[in-house]
C-alpha cells in the first residue's frame, strides 16, 4: 500500500486514493492491464490531469494508408454484405505465405496460413486444438509473458506451467526445458520473441535447443511474434535478404506462429492477425481430436472446429487491408520495420530519465549483450516492491504494469511500454520522475 502523507503530488492524492478504493481492486499492483487502464482513465477524468501512460501496449503511430484504402475499396465492392471465407481470402493467404518466405526464410503452404481476430484468437484456437492432441495436456510458458494467454487457458479449463527464463539462458535453457517437458504434462510450449515484457531475444542456439527438446517430447511450439523484427540490434527489414527474423521454424517442423499486425503495422484496431501452421503439423492426424472436433486431422480441426466456433471468420474488409499491407511489405514498397523504429529512440530516452532518477532496469542484458531498445522495457525503484511502486507512481501521474502477473520472478519490477510517449511528454515525465525520486528518497531516509 502506497503511503503518501503530507506530500504534494502532481495528481491530487485524494482523487487517486478515492478512485483506487472505488475500483474494488484488492491491490492496484495486481490489476490486469485493462483494469489499470480503466482506473487511470477515471483518475484523468476527475483530476483533469493527463498521465504518462506506460501500462498498455497500444500502437503510438498512425496505421499505413495502404491498408485503410484497401479496406475502403473492398467495402465499396460490397464485401460488407458477404460472409468471409472461414479459411481466409486467397489474396491474404498468399501474402501471409510470402511474408513467411520474405522475412522468416521459411516455406509454408498458403492453405496453412489463416487470418484470425488478432493473435489472441490465434492463441486461443491453438490451445483448443493443440492441447487436445493428447488427453489432459497443457501449455508450458517460457516467462515472463503475456498474462492474457494464461487466462485463456484458465477459461477453457486447461492447465499450464511456467519458468522465468532470465536465469536459464543459453545451454541452461535445455536443463529447464528438460525438467518441465519430461513430465509429460505439456503438449504445447509458448514464448514471445522479442519477449513481452523483458524485451530479451532468443539466439539461434536457444531456438535450436527449444526445437530439439520439444521434438524429443512431442511438444508443439507456439512462437508469438507480436513484435516481429523489432529487435533493432539487427536489421530484419529487407525482404528476401538475410538476416531474417529468428524463429524456431528454422529448426523444427512442429510449430505454430502467431504474427500480429497490431504493432509492426500499427493496425491494432482492426483485430486481424496471421496464424501460421507448419505444413507437417497441419497434415498430421491425432485420434484424440475426433471426439471433440469431428476431425482427426490437425488443420481441419483447427479450421472447422476451433476457428469456426470462435468467430466464423475474420471481418471481410480487414482481411483485404492486411493483404494489402503484407503485399506492399513483401514487394519492398512498405518499409514497415523502419517506420516503427521510432520506438527504439523513445525507449532509450525513457530509460535514461529513469536511471537518472534512482530507478534501475530489471532485465538489463541479453546473454552478455546490451538489451535492445524497443517497444517494452522493465524497471524498478530500489527498496520498493512492485505493488507499492505501481500505486505510488499513480500519485505522480505515471502508470505502468506490475511484472507480478507475467511470470517474472522479480517481485519489484514494472513493465513500461514506450508507444504512447510523444516527444512533448518527455519534459513532463522528467519533472514527475524527479518529484517522485525526491520524495521517495526523503521517505527512505527517515
Amino acid at each position: 500500500m502506497a503511503v503518501i502523507e503530507n506530500i504534494t503530488t502532481p495528481i491530487d492524492s485524494f482523487i487517486v486514493d478515492e478512485e483506487i478504493n472505488a475500483s474494488g481492486l484488492a491491490s492496484v499492483g495486481r490489476a490486469t492491464i485493462r483494469e489499470l487502464v480503466a482506473l487511470v482513465n477515471r483518475i484523468e477524468a476527475r483530476s483533469g490531469q493527463s498521465y504518462i501512460r506506460m501500462e498498455m501496449g497500444v500502437p503510438g503511430l498512425e496505421a499505413p494508408s495502404i491498408g485503410i484504402e484497401a479496406e475502403i475499396a473492398a467495402l465499396h465492392r460490397g464485401v460488407a454484405s458477404k460472409y468471409p471465407m472461414l479459411e481466409g481470402i486467397p489474396p491474404l493467404k498468399k501474402e501471409i505465405s510470402r511474408f513467411c518466405s520474405q522475412f522468416l526464410n521459411i516455406k509454408v503452404d498458403s492453405q496453412n496460413c489463416f487470418p484470425t481476430v488478432g493473435s489472441a484468437q490465434g492463441a486461443f484456437a491453438t490451445f483448443l486444438v493443440a492441447n487436445r492432441t493428447k488427453n489432459g495436456a497443457g501449455t508450458l510458458f517460457i516467462d515472463p509473458g503475456f498474462p492474457n494467454q494464461k487466462r485463456q487457458l484458465e477459461v477453457i479449463g486447461q492447465h499450464w506451467g511456467s519458468f522465468d527464463v532470465y536465469t536459464h539462458r543459453g545451454e541452461k535453457l535445455r536443463e529447464a526445458l528438460e525438467e518441465h517437458l519430461s513430465t509429460g504434462r505439456y503438449t504445447t510450449l509458448l514464448y514471445s520473441n522479442p519477449n513481452n515484457p523483458s524485451w530479451i531475444c532468443f539466439s539461434e542456439q536457444e531456438l535450436a535447443i527449444i526445437a530439439e527438446v520439444a521434438d524429443k517430447y512431442g511438444v508443439i511450439v507456439i512462437e508469438d511474434l507480436a513484435y516481429f523484427g523489432m529487435d533493432y540490434r539487427e536489421d530484419y527489414s529487407r525482404p528476401g535478404e538475410a538476416p531474417y527474423q529468428p524463429s524456431v521454424a528454422h529448426f523444427t517442423d512442429n510449430y505454430v506462429l502467431l504474427i500480429s499486425s497490431s504493432k509492426v503495422f500499427s493496425y491494432a484496431g482492426q483485430r486481424v492477425a496471421s496464424l501460421v501452421v507448419s505444413d507437417r503439423l497441419a497434415a498430421r492426424d491425432f485420434p484424440a481430436l475426433k471426439p471433440v472436433f469431428g476431425q482427426s486431422n490437425y488443420g481441419k480441426a483447427l479450421l472447422f472446429g476451433a476457428l469456426h466456433s470462435l468467430s466464423s471468420g475474420v471481418t471481410h474488409s480487414a482481411q483485404y487491408g492486411l493483404a494489402a499491407l503484407l503485399k506492399s511489405a513483401n514487394d519492398g514498397d512498405l518499409p514497415f520495420l523502419n517506420q516503427v523504429r521510432v520506438y527504439e529512440e523513445r525507449a532509450r530516452k525513457m530509460k535514461q530519465l529513469l536511471l537518472e532518477n534512482g530507478f534501475e532496469l530489471v532485465y538489463a542484458e541479453d546473454q552478455g549483450r546490451a538489451l535492445g531498445d524497443g517497444f517494452y522495457f522493465t524497471f524498478y525503484y530500489p527498496g520498493m516492491e512492485s505493488d507499492e511502486l505501481v500505486e505510488t507512481l499513480l500519485h505522480y501521474g505515471i502508470s505502468a504494469l506490475s511484472l507480478s502477473g507475467t511470470g517474472s520472478e522479480r517481485s519489484e519490477g514494472l513493465r513500461a511500454c514506450v508507444s504512447q510517449i510523444s516527444d512533448e511528454m518527455f519534459p513532463i515525465l522528467e519533472e514527475r520522475l524527479k518529484a517522485f525520486h525526491h520524495d521517495a528518497s526523503a521517505r527512505q531516509a527517515t
